[in-house]
């Protein structure tokens, strides 16, 4: 696991999108594409902004293909849906096909929203282990990710799937990749910033406890790949950090 500490949202959305960047060229060269798991939410927002401005030409968009980790079950049309979200900030000025965009269909029930988004990945990788490239993923201050929420049956998933999971606090259900889904992935990256992450960042990163139910996020463990933290300072402030 690495640790990657910024001194502001600037820096480091600018080094996460030349991460992103590295990666994407890397499995182009390697396998001629890049199948890369978006996460939502509002935190991701900057970073795919500078995605679609910053390094537009640096990438041979047309070599990527675009997924989304978990999804709101929301009418696709909703501010909430998180794949209006990413086609709001990335895929409209990067000008990426339809047929290289995966979300979910949320008309759709939620169980069998989440069946249906799995085919259409099995059908992808030609029904071969799922092992994305790059997934990027969000953290909540309840270190919730995905949709992986704290003492849901998601928590105790074990299988590689995308299911559909009731969020009690929230009142409602979500459709997410299963925690070994993820942890199948060749890189895995958290994006995490502000005060307001400490806490969960504490629990997930610098405290040996495991306590997977209250804390999710430590379910993130690739079984052959990498793991990376963008975080800023303000989101490592209990953590015993150097400089």
């Amino acid at each position: 696991m690495n640790l990657h500490i910024f001194n502001s949202l600037t820096e480091l959305n600018e080094q996460l999108a030349r991460y992103v960047v590295d990666v994407a060229k890397k499995a182009i060269s390697d396998k001629g594409r890049f199948d890369f798991v978006l996460t939502g939410g509002n935190s991701p927002k900057e970073l795919y902004k500078t995605l679609a401005t910053t390094y537009k030409n640096e990438v041979d968009w047309s070599k990527v293909f675009f997924f989304i980790g978990d999804e709101r079950n929301v009418p696709a049309d909703h501010q909430d849906y998180n794949g209006l979200m990413a086609k709001t900030f990335l895929f409209n000025d990067l000008q990426v096909a339809d047929d290289h965009v995966f979300l979910v269909n949320t008309a759709l029930e939620p169980i069998e929203a989440a069946k249906d988004y799995k085919n259409k990945l099995d059908e992808h990788f030609g029904n071969v282990p799922l092992i994305f490239d790059l997934i990027l993923l969000g953290m909540g201050d309840d270190a919730h990710t995905a949709s992986i929420f704290p003492f849901t049956d998601l928590v105790d998933n074990n299988d590689v799937d995308v299911a559909a999971v009731w969020v009690q606090k929230l009142n409602t259900y979500r459709i997410s990749f299963t925690a070994p889904l993820i942890n199948q992935a060749k890189n895995i990256v958290f994006l995490a910033f502000g005060e307001n992450k400490a806490n969960a960042l504490f629990h997930v990163v610098g405290n040996p406890e495991k306590d997977e139910r209250m804390y999710p996020a430590q379910l993130i463990r690739p079984k052959n790949g990498n793991l990376d933290w963008f975080v800023d300072r303000e989101a490592v402030k209990m953590l015993k950090v150097e400089g």
